[in-house]
């Protein structure tokens, strides 16, 4: 156990908070912001006479974690068929199934965090192996004889495929990354905010801001890779481009392993799957088994078991109450039956208690896919739609794919402005720490995504008006209109984001039980999966659909001159009111654990850690507006 100078019972931190050997932490020494700089660096300074967090500067490991990836994910269609010579639809296909890999890896290593290593050696163990991809995929574009020779004139035929051994060492790299990603996307965020004491109201208020400091660095990251990295793979090598981000990413690694020292750490509390899956199962099993008048005679240990493992005891609520039955004790609900069931069908409150907060969850995550299907557009569509105008600036020629910077540069400016004007202005009003509640935010961001996608069909009607007047639309050709055109749709979308993505990820992690933190992160990531997913499903129904007919042509096809993918746009928006509406419905029936109107009440939690030695009990509170 730490020693400090004078140090008292109210020095040490109250969330359960331990270092790697599980010793109880002091808080002076230990998280906070000084932690949280060799996650995220940080400028500390004083406005208004309020000691604050003015400036994120750089996320060391995650800003070299984010070139990384989409270093490799903006640019991995145009290596697939440029380089490794494979067809457009075949090219198109291993992009999307390695992006729902990688998506789909955060709810294993979240389980394996959360269960049995923990989040620290968890993602210690996932940055081993996104380094040794990363190195793979680094040696696959700079050795020659892992690379297939160019083609000879520019016929299909006369490029020559790529052996097993050259596409084995690239997709080896790539589903490395994928694996490693698993490891570190659910945890490093997590151990960021692991930082703060949620019952100590100046750290609480400081952990608030750390979501959007956070997402701010990320996104500077891709700003980087979708400009810089993307420009030296085109035009200087591939090496450079995928060596750079390599190279960052070693140091960042360091740069977080020096910290170690300081960082607070969360028990693992065993495995969060089999912990729902056995109280599904005790409820169903008891299903005949009436619940007791009084909730207190339900099966829940003493807090001197949570004590021992710095855990956290829940409250029984009334929500989902059939589950409740996996907590009666033999002999109680009446009938001696009881008694003769197996031991495993014996659950306590709190075990539960967090199977309805995750399975609380689940219908709010799937009104998540379709945003970020919608989020998809910006580097398919849109991109697409960039290739068909003026791209040129006196000598210069804009990249399609680099318009997708004026999204995250407009969200960074909005995270900025979000937190140090709009926050504390709501603030004073709602008297809620985070201005408004994540719901409301996550919501704001779902109608933003409405606009962007009514004003890109208003654009695209618009330019397929210009084509079709100066005769374009059988040839395909490039209209002389500027790409700027486009700019609208990009920053709609930017401003969209700064208030769904990071919404989102709090929201899941914030509302996650306290043993399953890292599991509600990857439920947040997975949403972006099955929203790619489901983009490609929507996608290809519209171009079967609107193009059954004889003589009629797909809403979108090869020639968008000839498209009417402003129809598909409006198809879109369409869809995304209906979605909105139903998390509108879902979001006013949702109760926010812990806290009512996003605040934690401090007083009852000091006193149950002063009785407890530790333990906090928390309680589910309904959300006044949603």
């Amino acid at each position: 156990m730490e020693n400090g100078a004078g140090a008292g019972d109210d020095e040490y931190t109250r969330d359960g908070s331990v270092d790697l050997r599980g010793n109880p932490v002091l808080r002076s020494k230990r998280g906070g912001w000084k932690a949280c700089s060799f996650i995220v660096v940080v400028v500390a300074g004083e406005l208004g006479g309020d000691v604050c967090v003015v400036v994120v500067v750089v996320a060391v490991y995650e800003l070299f974690e984010r070139m990384a990836y989409y270093g490799i994910a903006s640019n991995l269609v145009i290596y697939l068929t440029e380089k490794l010579h494979q067809g457009t639809v075949e090219a198109a296909n291993n992009v999307t199934n390695w992006s729902g890999t990688v998506f789909i890896t955060p709810l294993i290593g979240a389980v394996v965090a959360d269960a049995w290593l923990g989040r620290y050696w968890t993602f210690v163990a996932g940055s081993a192996v996104y380094l040794m991809g990363m190195l793979l995929l680094t040696l696959a574009v700079s050795v020659p004889a892992l690379k297939p020779p160019p083609c000879d004139g520019g016929g299909g035929a006369a490029c020559p495929r790529a052996s097993a051994l050259q596409l084995g060492v690239y997709f080896g790299g790539l589903y490395t990354i994928a694996l490693g990603h698993g490891g570190t996307k659910p945890n490093i965020s997590t151990i960021g905010a692991d930082q703060f004491d949620d019952f100590h109201p100046p750290e609480k208020l400081h952990k608030l801001s750390f979501f959007n400091w956070w997402m701010f660095t990320i996104f500077l990251g891709i700003l980087f890779s979708t400009t810089v990295l993307v420009y030296l793979q085109d035009n200087v090598s591939w090496t450079v481009g995928y060596g750079i981000p390599t190279l960052g990413l070693m140091v960042s690694v360091a740069v977080f392993l020096s910290g170690t020292p300081l960082y607070r750490h969360k028990v693992p509390q065993g495995s969060p799957l089999a912990t729902m899956g056995r109280v599904v199962a005790a409820a169903v099993w008891k299903w005949r088994v009436p619940l007791p008048a009084d909730s207190k005679e339900l099966h829940e240990l003493e807090l001197e078991h949570y004590t021992t493992r710095r855990g956290f005891r829940m409250d029984a609520t009334v929500s989902m109450a059939f589950l409740n039955k996996a907590a009666v004790k033999p002999g109680e609900g009446g009938g001696g039956s009881v008694a003769r069931l197996p031991g495993w069908t014996l659950c306590t409150v709190t075990q539960v208690e967090e199977t309805k907060q995750i399975v609380k969850l689940v219908p709010l995550l799937a009104t998540m896919v379709v945003p970020c299907t919608l989020v998809a557009q910006a580097g398919t569509l849109f991109v697409k739609q960039g290739v068909t105008l003026d791209r040129r600036i006196g000598k210069f020629h804009v990249p399609p794919a680099s318009l997708g910077a004026f999204v995250t540069a407009t969200m960074l400016i909005c995270i900025v402005l979000y937190d140090r004007f709009l926050v504390p202005a709501v603030r004073r009003r709602t008297k809620n720490p985070r201005g408004i509640t994540l719901l409301q935010r996550i919501s704001l961001g779902m109608l933003l995504q409405i606009v962007t996608m009514v004003v890109t069909s208003v654009v695209e009607s618009q330019r397929l008006g210009y084509a079709r007047r100066h005769g374009l639309v059988a040839t395909g050709g490039q209209l002389p209109v500027t790409i700027f055109i486009l700019l609208p749709q990009f920053v709609l979308l930017g401003v969209a984001d700064a208030f769904l993505v990071v919404g989102q990820i709090e929201f899941f992690y914030d509302q996650a039980p306290e043993s399953m933190k890292s599991l509600g992160t990857a439920m947040s990531l997975t949403a972006y999966g099955a929203g790619n997913l489901l983009s490609s499903a929507i996608l290809a129904a519209v171009e079967r659909v609107t193009g059954g007919g004889k003589g009629r042509t797909p809403w979108v096809t090869n020639n968008l001159n000839a498209s009417r993918l402003d129809y598909y746009y409006a198809f879109l928006a369409t869809l995304a009111a209906a979605n909105l509406l139903a998390f509108v419905v879902l979001s006013c029936k949702y109760s926010y654990r812990v806290e009512s109107t996003e605040t934690i009440d401090v007083d009852v939690a000091m006193d149950d850690v002063a009785q407890g030695g530790g333990v906090v009990t928390v309680k589910s509170e309904a959300a006044p507006m949603a």
